[in-house]
């Protein structure tokens, strides 16, 4: 009853609720995982140049197995890509279990794997998503998405990080790592219950690429990912990483996830219900203004307690940025040339922009280390990559939603 009347006037489908599921158990699986593998590299290596070798391998595999995985989408069941993109990612942490202490002599291969199994399962779920939800639903899908991802990610660090400080180093990350295999098993038995979801028709992927020249909406919503993937790309890791410098303690970085997940729960609860239309470029702008801001609470001191404030201040902004942002570029994808035919092209040209901003970011971060001193390169580059979210929002404020191109 409780559930029901959160839910205001939105309709829970079957296949809404599976899917809102298995993206949480994603989520937990990922949050209690991820953030530890490169900890886990970090501390056999000790080199940033490793971190970044690994997850350059990520991002340059996802975005190809993004191209397959659309052209496979067409032929079969986007389910079964879902399927085949979880199973990847158990295969990713079955690797990890089995190099070992030796996993940093693998990281391409680890990285690959992350990457197409990532690919698999995100192409599926972003298609699936499209065409699940509404225009009216999808605000509140994508807000209560993000609160679950908040809440795996509140309970996945602080308990991956009590598990690893409780028991030896490698005794602790098998647990984490196992526990993280055995709920993508439950997620890829979720996934045989949604119902089958086949595509037909020709792979139109060398024509939405081009629809940029046709569709200013497009264009411009391609370039902001660009611009995500730019801020993203070693933001990702390079912030974990300087928790566990700055404390050499895995339970610390548990407890910076689950501040930053703490607040973010609560800030995706409320922003999926007030943030309307009306105000999603003004969200976008304030969002990407505060994340910005507040580079400069660690960039010139990465001591704990600045890295805390700063966990705090990013999980007010993403909700802000992220629910308005994603809900705009469905409705922009939903309006394009050809939609219902080829949503899953869309898709991957979206995301073949989003990963070479990634890519960008992280090439760029290995010249900053390879040819300058890390501890005064490094800052300089948080500073320069770190505004991607405004660039977005000059791009995202010239949208017109209302119209096509």
């Amino acid at each position: 009853m409780i559930f029901r009347k959160w839910l205001g006037d939105v309709e829970l489908t079957k296949d809404l609720s599976l899917l809102l599921f298995i993206g949480g158990i994603y989520s937990l699986s990922v949050a209690l995982s991820n953030t530890f593998v490169n900890i886990y590299l970090w501390k056999q290596s000790g080199q940033f140049i490793d971190l970044a070798v690994y997850n350059l391998s990520v991002v340059i595999f996802q975005p190809l197995t993004f191209i397959l995985a659309g052209r496979w989408a067409k032929k079969i069941d986007r389910v079964i890509v879902l399927r085949m993109g979880v199973i990847f990612l158990a295969f990713f942490y079955l690797s990890v279990l089995f190099f070992g202490g030796n996993a940093s002599h693998y990281l391409i291969v680890l990285g690959g794997l992350l990457g197409i199994g990532y690919g698999f399962y995100w192409l599926a779920f972003n298609v699936l998503t499209f065409e699940i939800t509404e225009p009216e639903t999808r605000d509140f899908f994508n807000g209560f998405l993000g609160t679950l991802n908040s809440a795996g990610g509140m309970i996945g660090p602080i308990l991956a990080g009590f598990i690893i400080s409780r028991f030896s180093s490698s005794i602790g990350y098998t647990i984490v790592f196992g526990l993280s295999l055995t709920l993508f098993a439950l997620a890829v038995l979720l996934s045989f219950f949604i119902k089958r979801r086949p595509a037909h028709g020709s792979y139109l992927l060398a024509r939405i690429l081009g629809e940029r020249k046709n569709n200013r909406n497009w264009r411009l919503i391609t370039t902001a990912h660009f611009f995500q993937g730019l801020r993203d790309g070693i933001f990702a890791f390079i912030i974990s990483v300087f928790v566990f410098i700055s404390t050499g303690s895995e339970f610390a970085l548990g407890t910076f996830g689950l501040i930053n997940s703490g607040i973010s729960f609560l800030g995706y609860s409320m922003v999926a219900r007030l943030i309307k239309n009306e105000f999603r470029k003004k969200a976008i702008f304030l969002g990407g203004l505060l994340l910005y801001g507040a580079i400069f609470i660690i960039v010139f001191d990465f001591s704990y307690m600045r890295l805390l404030i700063y966990a705090a201040v990013i999980a007010i902004a993403y909700p802000i940025v992220l629910v308005p942002y994603i809900s705009m570029t469905y409705d922009v994808i939903g309006r394009g040339w050809q939609a219902a035919e080829a949503r899953i092209e869309y898709i991957v040209v979206r995301e073949l922009f989003l990963n070479s901003g990634r890519i960008t970011s992280i090439l760029a971060f290995m010249a900053a280390i390879t040819f300058f001193n890390d501890k005064k390169s490094i800052p300089v580059l948080l500073m320069f990559l770190g505004a991607g979210y405004l660039f977005v929002f000059l791009c995202l404020r010239k949208v017109n939603t209302h119209s096509v191109t």
